[in-house]
């Protein structure tokens, strides 16, 4: 069952995207990553978008390594598996896991995008501008 904030946010007008620093050995195994996963598509919503990003070893905690790209692309395919329809990689820019494409064709660029900059958008009142699909929260 959802929860009763996601309605209220989106009454609200707003919207909702979680962020998982993924942390090699703290956070980063399969068991906590697929449940994690569950956890956003049972109660938060299968349309939720789950970013999946990269840790730097900086300030306090400089005793762990950057998280390596294969452990995100895992973290994104198990976000994926368990039936969510946006996730994707942060922290890593020119990668490619940050291009925002039409869940389940995954041929239609929606937004492309490298670090925080926007190379192109593909969205125009909602749809998809390739293939006329709709996208939740535009």
């Amino acid at each position: 069952m959802l929860w009763p904030l996601p309605h209220r946010v989106s009454q609200a007008g707003g919207w909702i995207e979680l962020t998982t620093l993924i942390i090699p050995g703290l956070n980063d195994a399969d068991t906590e990553l697929h449940g994690i996963a569950l956890f956003i598509k049972t109660n938060l919503g299968a349309d939720t978008p789950w970013h999946v990003t990269q840790f730097h070893p900086t300030y306090k905690l400089t005793d762990r390594p950057r998280t390596p790209l294969e452990t995100l692309r895992k973290a994104r395919a198990i976000g994926h598996a368990a039936g969510l329809r946006y996730v994707y990689e942060g922290n890593v820019p020119g990668e490619g896991g940050e291009k925002y494409v039409v869940p389940n064709l995954y041929k239609s660029m929606l937004i492309e995008r490298y670090g925080f900059t926007i190379v192109s958008y593909r969205i125009s009142n909602g749809t998809c501008l390739d293939c006329g699909t709709a996208i939740v929260g535009m």
